[in-house]
């Protein structure tokens, strides 16, 4: 519904369209925050931020870069950990990357005595 202002011309009823500042939701996108935080981030409502998202592709498009930036820095630090020798880093990528895994081989002896549990690392060829 529209209605006239003071000098006749017509005026949108209901709040102004908020502003969303790409930067800002980039920003905050990069550093793994929600659509919830990201629309906290910004003063709008979660359902607003929602809505926006969808029907504008920038916005979109500002999320997914703000969350590829973001991957790409954790995978930069996790390289950075990995060259600077720490081991357990240097299992992880090997487990994620390479399909590498603990073996878990269990020795039960018949006569009542304990399980043995041995650690062996796997490189994924098996």
């Amino acid at each position: 519904m529209k209605t006239a202002n003071a000098k006749g011309k017509a005026r949108g009823v209901g709040r102004p369209k908020a502003v969303i500042d790409l930067g800002a939701v980039e920003g905050a996108a990069s550093i793994g925050c929600t659509t919830d935080e990201i629309a906290a981030v910004l003063g709008i409502s979660h359902s607003t931020f929602c809505a926006r998202k969808a029907a504008e592709p920038s916005i979109a498009e500002a999320v997914e870069r703000g969350q590829s930036k973001g991957r790409a820095t954790l995978r930069r630090l996790q390289w950075q950990g990995a060259q600077g020798g720490n081991a357990t880093m240097l299992i992880w990528l090997g487990k994620q990357m390479l399909g590498q895994k603990d073996r878990i081989e269990q020795d039960v002896n018949v006569e009542g005595a304990p399980i043995v549990q041995v650690y062996l690392p796997s490189n994924g060829r098996e």
